[in-house]
């Protein structure tokens, strides 16, 4: 309490009763702090239990419930299913309370996680380990409020807009081009556009020292936004550029020669396959300047604005197309580990059939999900169960 952000008076010791994983309710008698008439930021902080935050109890509930709500949450579809899996165990739960149980403990990790205060363990040294990194955007609905009166019960209107949460993953690779086993990838993501996403990878990477990799592999499509800020988190870590790559993903370059290919309307279909290949193979030997070539040979008739598009896509991202360099070191060439996490994610919990969320609480839930699937849920326990967090906020 002496390292409280303001002074904290005791109000005397309490009963409370929490909650456990068995069902049962637990009396605990505790004393209780609290800062009276303070207001920061606009916001009125109450009190709290400062033993139980000690021991990580947070919410009433035991950090063994909590964790369970929360990876539950972050499983299964919908939190009605969490709240039927844990009556099949003995414990009755509210559905808001399943949900507020399962956005605390994401908001706890978070503000932990922003610290930079990652628990890592031994396996997690990259000295002399190969890292790639890869970003991408996916698709869901968010509920954004819309002007206008309320509906007749009341209800606020809102629009189910499509919005881009970012993901990023960073995972090791050994000698052989292979995803190393004892190294969890980290995923993770956000709704705060590019801006924010590398602002979150700069912090994961800061953590794990990405300064003594051996070699980093940047991969991924051609999006503007990801190539238009990489140099720049290259320098602010303050990486050796002998030892970093930047890769263009090959079948994202192979679906746009499908694109070009595909515009020539006088083509027959064996004809677009074998031109495909041909420039698939000049590719995979390093000779981008030839595909090049090749597509701007096309570039005449009706749909030659949409094929110098095409080649203004391959010209832009030539520096990235050093294919047969990155293959001989065994790195991989393709951003399919990123393409995959966006699929487990977002795509099998965020985004559905009449699936609405606010931006803030689909954060939260896009946190527990990227931990749960990437196996790094032990690290998110440790953060979540904290009491930093609670001085941090």
């Amino acid at each position: 309490m002496r390292s409280w952000p303001g002074r904290m008076k005791s109000e005397g010791f309490e009963t409370v009763q929490i909650q456990t994983s068995s069902g049962c309710t637990i009396p605990i008698h505790v004393r209780y702090y609290r800062r009276a008439c303070d207001r920061r930021n606009g916001k009125r902080y109450k009190g709290l239990y400062a033993a139980l935050a000690l021991l990580g109890i947070h919410d009433r509930c035991t950090p063994i419930l909590a964790a369970m709500v929360s990876a539950w949450s972050a499983l299964l579809s919908s939190f009605e299913e969490v709240r039927q899996v844990l009556c099949d165990h003995g414990t009755i739960l509210d559905v808001k309370v399943i949900r507020k149980l399962a956005y605390r403990y994401a908001e706890r990790a978070r503000v932990v996680q922003q610290m930079g205060l990652l628990p890592l363990n031994e396996e997690d040294n990259l000295q002399g380990r190969r890292v790639v990194i890869s970003t991408d955007g996916g698709r869901t609905r968010l509920r954004e409020k819309k002007r206008g009166p309320r509906t007749a019960k009341g209800r606020t209107r809102y629009h189910g807009a499509w919005r881009e949460p970012k993901l990023l993953i960073i995972y090791v690779v050994d000698a052989h081009g292979k995803q190393e086993k004892s190294f969890a990838p980290f995923i993770d993501g956000g709704f705060n556009g590019p801006d924010g996403l590398f602002l979150l990878l700069k912090g994961y990477l800061k953590s794990l020292c990405i300064q003594k990799a051996d070699k980093v592999l940047f991969v991924a499509d051609g999006a503007h936004w990801i190539w238009n800020r990489v140099p720049g988190l290259i320098k602010a870590l303050g990486l050796n550029p002998e030892s970093v790559h930047e890769l263009l993903d090959f079948y994202h370059a192979v679906e746009h020669l499908g694109k070009v290919a595909g515009l020539r309307k006088n083509w027959s279909a064996k004809k677009r396959k074998a031109w495909v290949s041909k420039q698939r193979r000049f590719l995979l030997k390093g000779e981008s300047a030839t595909v090049v070539q090749e597509v701007q040979a096309l570039c005449r008739g009706r749909n030659s604005k949409a094929i110098k598009t095409e080649r203004d896509y391959f010209v832009r991202n030539r520096h990235r197309l050093a294919f047969p360099t990155v293959k001989a070191l065994n790195l991989p060439i393709g951003s399919g580990a990123i393409e995959s996490s966006i699929r487990r994610v977002v795509n099998l919990r965020l985004k559905g059939p009449c699936i609405f969320w606010y931006k803030e609480n689909a954060e939260k839930m896009l946190m527990l999900r990227s931990y749960y699937k990437s196996g790094r849920w032990n690290c998110l326990k440790q953060m979540a169960n904290s009491h930093i967090s609670l001085l941090a906020a």
